[in-house]
This record gives structure tokens, sequence and C-alpha cells, in this order.
């Protein structure tokens, strides 16, 4: 059992762009303390124990061997996470794993299990439901001040497809894709906003690129059990781009000002193999070009907007905009949190306060069957009923 006032030694395995962006956040938590990593990248490697003082090792097994690491972040391929899952807790880690949580539902019962059975807390980083400005929707939702919840939407069109990607990100079969990759934020943020419990979808999913063979845009409606309706739309052929109506702000921070339409198809077009894609890949990544968040602004995964019986309401670069009855307004939201710290928080309070997550293994197992859903939707032609949803409710302290 850890004391009141203890500090939560996390490991980091995986040092490409999720797992380097999860630093800064862990560095700014007064009861994280930034542990340890692995990562097969021995330039990484090296560079994270010089940079940081800490322990480093080539495998997850290495650095869950350390008595010193009480919990790893687990930021590798969508094929890898059953894998690491089991060997963090069957070595008595806490695990915060990248979502999507599996490829498969019959993965993601297995590591649910293996988590609860070695008695360690599992929870999945959907990082932009874990943002201040979507929590606060929740919170308007639930204090019913603008009355019960009608609809939620959430529209984003980027450049997802041509951004320098491994090959099994490209393949669906492996977790690729926009639906797996990025459809997985979008059913986190509209089940957390509408209460969790999808009664069905019916979805249309495109692969338009045969150069690049995955969904890469989709269409999706929800239907909760309450009858709120929702819609899932993303599209990341990187020609229009959302950020045109979010104050040209995305889930990154403000987006540069430069020339940069359909930059990101110029560039991958512009690479001669693979191997120089990957290369691109890599330098985003820990130790590569890739710059340290200076974000001032509330960040955008894509357009959000939920609408109430008494009014609607969106995101703002300073919080949210609420359109009442009688006026609109902008609600101010602090900038001192952002989503990943908030994911290490919702750990931290699990571990050490024996609060219940909301983001655990069963709630990422529902989000996963709207994404393979979606999938069979669109090949099926038909609306298809969901099996595995979990509601929101017993879990309302978690929601800020």
């Amino acid at each position: 059992m850890f004391s009141q006032n203890k500090i939560l030694n996390i490991g980091i395995v995986g040092l490409g762009i999720a797992g380097a962006s999860m630093i800064s956040a862990m560095l700014s938590h007064p009861n994280i303390r930034l542990a340890g990593a692995a990562t097969r990248n021995k330039d990484r490697r090296e560079q994270f124990a010089k940079d940081y003082q800490v322990e480093t090792y080539p495998t997850i097994q290495e650095l869950c061997q350390s008595s010193t690491i009480d919990a790893v972040y687990i930021a590798t391929p969508t094929e890898l996470h059953s894998e690491h899952v089991r060997i963090a807790a069957e070595a008595k880690k806490h695990i915060i794993v990248e979502k999507p949580l599996a490829v498969s539902l019959e993965e993601a019962d297995e590591m649910i299990e293996t988590a609860e059975k070695n008695g360690v807390q599992l929870i999945v980083g959907h990082s932009h439901s874990f943002e201040p400005s979507i929590q606060k929707m929740r919170e308007i939702i639930e204090s019913g001040q603008l009355g019960r919840v009608l609809m939620i939407h959430n529209w984003y069109y980027n450049d997802w497809l041509y951004r320098p990607r491994t090959p099994e990100e490209l393949q669906t079969e492996l977790g690729g894709g926009v639906t797996y990759r990025q459809g997985s934020h979008q059913f986190d943020i509209i089940r957390l906003l509408g209460g969790g419990k999808v009664r069905s979808v019916r979805a249309v999913t495109g692969s338009w690129d045969r150069s690049r063979p995955t969904e890469g845009n989709h269409t999706i409606f929800l239907e909760f059990e309450d009858g709120t309706a929702a819609t899932a739309v993303y599209n990341g052929y990187d020609h229009f781009h959302t950020t045109e109506l979010t104050f040209g702000i995305g889930e990154g921070g403000p987006v540069k000002k430069s020339n940069t339409y359909a930059s990101s198809r110029r560039r991958i077009k512009a690479t001669s193999s693979q191997n120089d894609e990957v290369a691109l890949k890599v330098a985003a990544g820990y130790g590569g070009k890739k710059g340290t968040d200076e974000r001032k602004d509330h960040p955008f995964f894509g357009l959000t907007i939920v609408s109430c019986e008494k009014g609607d309401i969106r995101q703002h670069p300073e919080g949210l905009v609420v359109y009442g009855e009688d006026e609109k307004y902008i609600l101010p939201i602090s900038k001192e949190e952002t989503g990943r710290y908030n994911v290490l928080d919702e750990l931290y309070r699990a571990v050490v306060q024996n609060k219940e997550p909301v983001h655990d293994g069963r709630w990422a197992k529902a989000n996963l069957e709207v994404c393979i859903k979606s999938i069979e939707s669109s090949i099926e032609r038909r609306e298809l009923l969901l099996e595995f949803q979990v509601p929101l409710v017993n879990k309302k302290e978690f929601v800020k």
C-alpha cells in the first residue's frame, strides 16, 4: 500500500512520438517521478540516460525487473500492447498503455484479466478526453444547466495519413488506419460526454490511396442507449483541415502560418523508399528534430460540438464557448493542466488514493469495440449493435 504522499516512479516503454510527448507532463506532476525508460534504439537510450540521469534498458522485461519502477507507460505499437501489458502486470507494475488498447476484443479481455489477477491498475491513455476543455464540457452536461444532452459531434480533417508512418500504422489488421488510431480518440471523447453507453453504430469507412491501403477516412453515426445522437467524422487525406474552423489550433497547438497546404502529402511523395519514411518518423521521436511543446492555448482534437436542450457548447482557445438561451459567453479554463498531465493524475489517484479510474481496461475495451464494429459496419453496410459498453456512472470524481 502506498502512503498518500508517495512519489510514483514511472518508466517509459518506447521513446517514439507518444513516449517523448509524455515527458513534460511527468516532469511537471508533483507526485510523479520520471524514473527510467526502455527502448531498442541505442542512441535514444544513451541520450535519455544522459538527459535525465535515470536507468535505461533495451527491453521492457529488464525495465520491469527494476525495484525502482512502480509503473510503466507503454508507448509501443498496438500489436505489442498485449504482450507488454502482460510483462508489466506479471512484474506487479501499474500500467498506462497507449490507445487503442489492443487489436482485438479477445486481446483486450486477456489484458484486463492479467491486470486484475496481478492486482495492478490498467489505465489507457486516450489523452484527448483528459483535456480540461472536454472535462469541463462533461461537467456542464452533468450540472443540467443546459438541460439534457441531445447531440455530440466530433469532426476532424487533417493530414494524418501522410504524416511519416511505420508499416504497421498502415495495416488495419495490426490496429493501423484512422479508425483504430484516431477513431479511438473520437469515440472516447464522445462516450465520455454522452455517459458511456453507446447502443449502435452505422459507419462508412474509406481507403482512397492504394499506396497507403488502410482506412484514411470514416463517417460514423452512434446512437446512445438514451437516444442521444453522435457523429464521428475523420478525414486524414491532407486537403481541408479543421483548423480553419478551430481558431488555427489543432491537437498539438497553433498551426504554423507558413505555406503548409498539402505539405505532408508532398513530403511523403518525395521519399524514395519506406526506409526513408521510417527515418522521418524516427526523427520526430525523442532526441529528434521535434521541439518542446510551447502551446499557450487549449488544444483542439478537431471540432467538438455538444448540443443540449437549452444550448450548445464548443471549445475556445481560452476554454469553452457556451451558447445559452439568453446569452453567449466564453467560459475560461486554466491552462496549467494538460490532457497528458491528467492521464498521469488518474493513474496516481487510482494507485495511491484507491480511486476508481474512468479510463480503465473495460472503458478502453468499449472504445475498441466501437472501432471494430465501425469497420465491420462499413463492410456489411448496416447498423450494428454493441455488447460491451460501460457507463460513466460512479466515476464522476475523475471528470473534473
